[in-house]
């Protein structure tokens, strides 16, 4: 009999398995899922910059960043990842913060994860950074474009999220 899923904070002893989670979720949303055509090279430069241990480390490392993880059975199921706004954007400032990533397993769908990390997250955020929440989100998502806005985001700009050299057009929103 398993065990009901744990959301808690990230922690070093996760660095590998949360390296793992973080590449797979990026793989099965953007290459499998919405058929993104990246270059090779592009692709393995990025993913290794964003998803090798490495990468993670010096995430949980920096103080200004929160990530959570949910677990079952010492498995990780799905993360989020918070902190300052780094978007492209003329009204970020250093009040604003920013949900950088959220992500479930395909495996775990279903099962009110993502909206656990959601609230999770946004209460970080409200609490961290008093400014507008900010996040990005793919032009081409419309399913998690859907959930932002009934989460009261709202589309703001656009920009350019590269991939290597490969550029993906993205959508930022906020909520006040």
């Amino acid at each position: 009999m398993s065990t009901a899923p744990q959301l808690r904070p990230a922690e070093t002893c996760d660095i590998d398995a949360l390296a793992s989670l973080k590449l797979r979720t990026f793989r099965a949303t953007f290459i499998e899922g919405f058929k993104i055509p990246y270059p090779a090279a592009d692709l393995a430069v990025f993913e290794h910059d964003s998803y090798a241990p490495v990468s993670v480390a010096a995430e949980l490392a920096n103080h200004a960043k929160q990530t959570w993880v949910v677990e079952r059975d010492g498995v990780l199921l799905a993360y989020a990842q918070c902190g300052p706004c780094k978007l492209p954007h003329v009204d970020v400032d250093s009040r604003s913060g920013e949900l950088y990533q959220i992500y479930v397993d395909a495996d775990a769908q279903g099962l009110g994860l993502g909206r656990k990390l959601l609230d999770q997250s946004l209460g970080w955020l409200r609490a961290t950074y008093p400014g507008p929440q900010w996040l990005g989100v793919w032009s081409g998502n419309l399913k998690a474009q859907v959930m932002y806005q009934a989460n009261g985001f709202e589309k703001v700009g656009e920009y350019e999220f590269p991939v290597g050299t490969w550029r993906d057009h993205e959508f930022i929103f906020r909520r006040d």
